[in-house]
């Protein structure tokens, strides 16, 4: 019984590890064409919709339940008017699904639970769907990073910074990675003592290293100076440290934070460092507002692309919601760091807790200063190390499988710093590795739990909640198809430092993202694009047909031309070689 009810679907190939646990026959009320006849099943990992109305083309919906953000009840038993009964389905990723049911003998209960119980499997004691996936994949994504491998990459240990294991057991600071490197001549003792002068115990590491001049990124959290104006003598000789590691004159401070909200949280204990203290130190504001100005910012812009684009004032519209604005004011505090860091002077970053625009700005600045985090390999390691390291709350950001949409820790971080890469790629078409397609699945698969890659906000929870032995990484996924996550005009030795327009006038709305669910607005693939790859496929073509005829020619030819009266007469392989011209 229970299979025949399910045989409406039964082609829809499910993931190892996915089951099916309801299904009905449902409205999906469409914003772009209307009320739509058909059946939805729910599993522990989707909500899958098929219509069944003889439209010109079937409509399907393949939702990951990690992207339902929050599911409510549409109109009672008694509303009037059609459709006006059924269930509302905010989505994390700029969509709004609404489903209509009949009215009569409580149709709805049954899928309102089980949705809402495997969408939010977290509020109710249940696995991620990431846990319970038996995905098999030939890459193994979690090798992509090793600590001490990027560290060695990078020229590290060195005279001047040294590889410490005093956070082997996440002790000096819960939220940092296990490796730091720190100065050479600060000892350890040095470190727990600026530990307790740093919000949350997050002192300055070292994120990256000039390979010449010998400049430094370091990142760590804001001062604990509170309204008293507490000083602390280890922590400004530390920071001396720095500076003094490759001769820097002038220390540079980052503060992600306006200036007026740093002076704000001086009433909560923190603060950021004066200019009494920090004597050999210039400190800068970079003007970038806190995740509760981001998360209102994507609302606003959700509001004016979906369902509907704002087609009557679009330009005064999207300049209303600030979100172009804070991706500016993002790379343009990025493009500070590498420029400073490029001339030879070292930095320090950091906003409050150091886990959220510390990271944009970081990763943002070794992205423009280092080739290697260009390449498909090294942005992984890139996203591992800055983010997922150091400790962004990918939980609190992102809330999964967790009921509470109202959450003010909610906050679109991770998007935003996405969306400043994605403008980067626009600039310089041809420096970057990795494709449009790559950055959006790594948006889609931040939600969608089916990877254990963005779960949890630090790696000593992933650690006790054991991560990497129980469930699948992305880079598993993306690193068994590479293929298709390649940009085509890549040209590897584009080594030098990319600095990015960052005014108004240069940077866009990404459509392919932000708009992707109106079909007004399908992608396109640019027809350059397309014709290079078309002609990249001849290619192997040929490459392949050339190697088949080289083969079958090299053992009976050579045997007849040595037998030959011409001896000098060159082999069929040897006139061959010529054509492997790259194209």
């Amino acid at each position: 019984k229970e299979s025949l009810k399910m045989e409406p679907l039964a082609d829809v190939a499910l993931l190892p590890g996915e089951e099916r646990v309801i299904d009905k026959d449902l409205i999906y009320m469409c914003p772009f064409h209307g009320a739509l006849k058909g059946k939805v099943f729910i599993t522990n990992y989707r909500l899958y919709f098929r219509s069944t109305d003889m439209v010109s083309s079937t409509v399907t919906l393949d939702v990951p339940l990690g992207v339902i953000g929050r599911i409510e009840k549409m109109g009672g038993a008694s509303s009037r008017g059609e459709n006006s009964y059924g269930l509302d389905i905010t989505c994390k990723d700029m969509r709004n699904l609404r489903f209509a049911l009949k009215q009569e003998g409580h149709s709805r209960r049954d899928i309102f639970g089980e949705l809402f119980k495997y969408a939010f499997p977290l509020s109710h004691g249940m696995p991620l769907f990431a846990f319970l996936s038996q995905e098999k994949f030939e890459e193994n994504g979690w090798s992509v990073y090793n600590s001490i491998d990027e560290y060695r990459r990078q020229n590290l240990p060195s005279e001047q910074w040294r590889i410490s294991f005093i956070n082997e057991s996440y002790e000096l600071c819960d939220t940092y990675p296990v490796h730091l490197v720190v100065p050479y001549k600060a000892t350890d003792e040095d470190l727990r003592r600026v530990a307790t002068f740093r919000s949350r115990g997050r002192i300055p590491v070292l994120s990256w290293i000039h390979r010449e001049n010998q400049a430094v990124i370091t990142r760590c959290s804001q001062p604990l100076v509170g309204m008293s104006g507490k000083r602390n003598k280890d922590d400004e000789r530390y920071l001396d440290i720095i500076r003094e590691a490759n001769g820097t004159p002038r220390l540079t401070i980052y503060d992600a934070r306006p200036n007026v909200n740093a002076v704000a949280n001086k009433a909560t204990g923190g603060g950021y460092e004066g200019d009494d203290a920090y004597q050999n130190a210039d400190l800068v504001f970079l003007d970038i507002h806190n995740i509760h100005v981001m998360r209102e910012s994507l609302k606003k812009l959700k509001d004016i692309v979906y369902p509907n684009v704002e087609e009557a004032h679009w330009l005064s519209s999207l300049e209303s919601t600030h979100w172009l604005e804070h991706i500016k004011l993002v790379l343009s505090g990025a493009i500070q760091i590498a420029d400073k860091v490029s001339s030879g002077s070292s930095v320090v970053v950091h906003c409050s807790d150091g886990w959220d625009r510390t990271a944009q700005l970081t990763s943002l600045a070794m992205l423009m200063l280092d080739s290697y985090y260009r390449t498909l390999r090294g942005f992984q390691v890139l996203l591992e190390k800055e983010w997922i390291g150091f400790g962004h709350k990918f939980t609190s950001r992102i809330g999964h499988g967790d009921k509470n949409h109202a959450d003010q820790d909610r906050s679109p971080i991770f998007l935003q710093f996405v969306d400043c890469v994605w403008q980067m790629t626009k600039q310089f078409p041809t420096a970057f590795e990795f494709n449009e397609r790559c950055l959006v699945t790594i948006l889609d698969h931040l939600y969608s739990c089916r990877f254990g890659t963005f779960l949890y906000n630090c790696e000593s929870v992933r650690d006790s909640n054991k991560v990497r032995s129980k469930t699948v990484s992305l880079w598993s996924l993306i690193n068994s198809d590479k293929a298709a996550y390649v940009n085509p005009f890549y040209t590897s030795d584009c080594s030098r430092v990319l600095y990015p327009v960052a005014s108004m006038r240069h940077l866009e709305l990404w459509v392919n993202y932000y708009i992707r669910w109106n079909p007004r607005i399908r992608h396109q693939q640019s027809p350059v694009e397309q014709r290079y790859k078309e002609l990249l496929a001849l290619r192997d073509q040929y490459l392949k047909k050339l190697e088949e005829l080289q083969l079958s020619d090299s053992t009976p030819s050579s045997a007849r031309l040595t037998n030959s009266s011409t001896p000098n007469a060159p082999l069929p392989n040897q006139h061959l070689t010529h054509l492997q011209t790259p194209f």
